[in-house]
């Protein structure tokens, strides 16, 4: 997208987990590639990082922590292959019909239409581009040396005032969104940027 298009289009930024979807898709996502068994197990190795989120609220430190037990050491495009069969296999259980409805009416009116999501870029970015997402903006793995995923975020975790701080690196300091759409407390961020504030509108399950 160039600056001209920036000056004249409006950004409409779309929360993905809640929001475009009915359910969590990274955790989603973890337990398709795995299987029941191994999900079940990592969960219950998970249980000191759950036990330390309910003391310090560390969203971040959580996910890290799942990242670290079920993707670290793998290849990151072996795991973005995974997520785009998880993508083709999973679309239509999980986009909400009403919020793909207002995205494509948006599409209709010429806007930007950006994912702004806590979840990985690597897991959301096939939806993305089914969706036609003019940008994804997400939470970023770590990768090493030779491409494989460490078990670390790599920056922040993409929420709350991440979530702006990140349109302001992409748009300028001064962006204003024509609209957003969220459905959690790490949105509320986001949508005070906006014109048009939607939080928690689409109901539809898939």
């Amino acid at each position: 997208m160039n600056s001209g298009a920036r000056d004249v289009r409006p950004i409409v930024a779309f929360d993905f987990d809640g929001t475009l979807t009915a359910r969590d898709s990274f955790t989603a996502f973890l337990a398709w590639r795995v299987g029941r068994g191994r999900h079940l197990a990592g969960l219950a190795r998970l249980a000191p990082a759950l036990v330390g989120y309910l003391g310090d609220r560390d969203r971040g430190r959580l996910k890290a922590a799942a990242v670290a037990e079920f993707l670290a050491g793998l290849p990151r495009q072996a795991v973005e292959q995974e997520a785009q069969a998880f993508a083709r296999a999973t679309s239509a259980a999980l986009l909400r019909p009403d919020a793909l409805e207002t995205w494509r009416r948006w599409g209709a009116q010429g806007a930007l239409r950006l994912i702004v999501t806590a979840s990985p870029e690597l897991t959301v970015g096939p939806f993305a581009r089914d969706l036609g997402a003019d940008a994804l903006i997400g939470t970023r793995l770590a990768v090493d040396a030779e491409d494989q995923i460490t078990g670390a975020l790599a920056g922040e975790n993409c929420r709350a005032e991440q979530k702006v701080i990140r349109l302001r690196e992409m748009f300028g300091p001064d962006v204003r969104l024509a609209a957003a759409y969220g459905d959690t407390s790490g949105d509320v961020a986001m949508l005070a940027i906006a014109d048009e504030r939607g939080y928690r509108v689409f109901k539809e399950k898939p």
